[in-house]
Protein backbone atom coordinates (compact mmCIF):
# COMPACT_ATOMS: atom_id res chain seq x y z
CA UNK A 1 0.00 0.00 0.00
CA UNK A 2 1.11 3.87 -1.19
CA UNK A 3 1.81 6.22 1.82
CA UNK A 4 -0.23 9.08 1.76
CA UNK A 5 1.15 12.30 0.70
CA UNK A 6 0.40 13.93 3.87
CA UNK A 7 2.75 11.66 5.44
CA UNK A 8 5.62 12.14 2.07
CA UNK A 9 5.28 15.97 3.39
CA UNK A 10 6.76 15.37 6.80
CA UNK A 11 9.50 12.97 5.82
CA UNK A 12 10.85 16.05 3.36
CA UNK A 13 9.53 19.11 4.63
CA UNK A 14 11.50 21.50 2.42
CA UNK A 15 9.79 20.78 -0.58
CA UNK A 16 7.29 23.90 -1.52
CA UNK A 17 5.08 21.92 -4.02
CA UNK A 18 5.03 18.83 -2.28
CA UNK A 19 2.82 20.72 1.04
CA UNK A 20 0.79 22.16 -1.66
CA UNK A 21 -0.30 19.38 -3.34
CA UNK A 22 -0.89 17.49 0.33
CA UNK A 23 -3.52 20.40 0.75
CA UNK A 24 -5.35 19.79 -2.41
CA UNK A 25 -5.11 15.96 -2.42
CA UNK A 26 -8.11 14.16 -2.78
CA UNK A 27 -10.66 13.33 -6.12
CA UNK A 28 -12.90 16.32 -5.03
CA UNK A 29 -10.64 18.86 -3.24
CA UNK A 30 -9.83 20.96 -6.04
CA UNK A 31 -13.27 20.71 -7.39
CA UNK A 32 -14.50 22.06 -4.60
CA UNK A 33 -12.63 25.18 -4.12
CA UNK A 34 -12.86 26.13 -7.58
CA UNK A 35 -17.03 26.19 -7.38
CA UNK A 36 -16.29 27.85 -3.87
CA UNK A 37 -14.01 30.54 -5.86
CA UNK A 38 -17.57 31.73 -7.21
CA UNK A 39 -18.72 32.67 -3.69
CA UNK A 40 -20.11 30.82 -0.54
CA UNK A 41 -22.52 27.75 -0.96
CA UNK A 42 -24.18 25.38 0.95
CA UNK A 43 -23.65 22.05 1.32
CA UNK A 44 -26.70 20.64 -1.61
CA UNK A 45 -25.20 23.35 -3.78
CA UNK A 46 -21.59 22.04 -3.72
CA UNK A 47 -23.44 17.98 -3.70
CA UNK A 48 -25.56 19.18 -6.88
CA UNK A 49 -22.23 20.69 -8.52
CA UNK A 50 -20.64 17.30 -7.86
CA UNK A 51 -23.51 14.60 -8.68
CA UNK A 52 -21.16 11.82 -8.95
CA UNK A 53 -19.69 12.66 -5.34
CA UNK A 54 -21.31 10.43 -2.31
CA UNK A 55 -22.54 12.67 0.45
CA UNK A 56 -20.12 11.03 2.71
CA UNK A 57 -16.92 11.59 0.36
CA UNK A 58 -18.26 15.82 -0.25
CA UNK A 59 -18.58 15.80 3.57
CA UNK A 60 -14.73 13.90 4.32
CA UNK A 61 -13.27 16.48 1.87
CA UNK A 62 -15.11 19.67 2.98
CA UNK A 63 -13.83 18.51 6.45
CA UNK A 64 -10.10 18.18 5.04
CA UNK A 65 -10.51 21.27 3.40
CA UNK A 66 -11.35 22.88 6.96
CA UNK A 67 -9.06 21.38 8.90
CA UNK A 68 -6.27 22.77 6.79
CA UNK A 69 -7.40 26.26 7.19
CA UNK A 70 -8.31 26.52 3.29
CA UNK A 71 -12.20 26.25 4.16
CA UNK A 72 -14.59 27.69 6.61
CA UNK A 73 -18.20 26.33 7.65
CA UNK A 74 -20.81 28.19 9.36
CA UNK A 75 -23.32 26.55 10.75
CA UNK A 76 -26.75 28.68 11.05
CA UNK A 77 -28.76 27.45 14.50
CA UNK A 78 -31.73 26.79 12.84
CA UNK A 79 -34.23 24.17 11.65
CA UNK A 80 -33.53 22.21 9.47
CA UNK A 81 -29.40 22.93 9.91
CA UNK A 82 -28.35 25.52 7.71
CA UNK A 83 -24.39 25.08 7.01
CA UNK A 84 -22.49 27.59 4.75
CA UNK A 85 -18.89 26.73 3.34
CA UNK A 86 -16.74 29.94 1.82
CA UNK A 87 -13.29 30.03 0.93
CA UNK A 88 -11.13 31.60 3.57
CA UNK A 89 -8.20 33.88 2.90
CA UNK A 90 -5.99 31.61 2.54
CA UNK A 91 -7.71 29.05 0.54
CA UNK A 92 -8.41 32.25 -1.77
CA UNK A 93 -5.13 33.03 -2.38
CA UNK A 94 -5.41 29.38 -4.27
CA UNK A 95 -7.59 31.15 -6.93
CA UNK A 96 -4.69 31.97 -9.20
CA UNK A 97 -3.54 28.20 -8.91
CA UNK A 98 -6.78 27.02 -9.23
CA UNK A 99 -7.65 28.94 -12.44
CA UNK A 100 -4.63 28.23 -14.04
CA UNK A 101 -5.27 24.84 -13.78
CA UNK A 102 -8.64 25.01 -15.05
CA UNK A 103 -7.51 26.73 -18.29
CA UNK A 104 -4.76 24.28 -18.71
CA UNK A 105 -7.66 21.50 -18.63
CA UNK A 106 -9.64 23.25 -21.22
CA UNK A 107 -6.64 23.98 -23.75
CA UNK A 108 -5.39 20.26 -23.13
CA UNK A 109 -8.08 18.06 -21.88
CA UNK A 110 -10.58 16.28 -24.21
CA UNK A 111 -13.85 15.52 -23.10
CA UNK A 112 -15.55 11.99 -25.10
CA UNK A 113 -18.68 9.81 -23.96
CA UNK A 114 -17.32 10.45 -20.24
CA UNK A 115 -13.72 9.64 -21.04
CA UNK A 116 -10.42 12.03 -20.88
CA UNK A 117 -7.78 12.07 -22.98
CA UNK A 118 -4.83 14.54 -23.40
CA UNK A 119 -4.90 16.40 -26.44
CA UNK A 120 -2.26 15.80 -29.56
CA UNK A 121 0.19 18.99 -29.09
CA UNK A 122 0.48 20.83 -32.19
CA UNK A 123 2.82 19.57 -34.85
CA UNK A 124 5.93 22.58 -34.27
CA UNK A 125 5.79 21.02 -31.11
CA UNK A 126 6.51 18.03 -31.78
CA UNK A 127 8.73 18.91 -34.16
CA UNK A 128 10.55 20.97 -32.36
CA UNK A 129 11.11 18.12 -29.28
CA UNK A 130 12.00 15.76 -32.19
CA UNK A 131 15.09 17.98 -32.98
CA UNK A 132 16.01 18.63 -29.71
CA UNK A 133 16.35 15.40 -29.25
CA UNK A 134 18.92 14.96 -32.35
Amino acid sequence: MSVPRSKLVRNFPGCPVEATLSLLDGKWKGVILFHLMEGTLRFNEIRRKLPSVTQRMLTKQLRDLEESGLVSRTVFPVVPPRVDYALTPLGASLRPIIKAMAEWGEENVLCHNGRQELAAPPISCVTGAALQAN
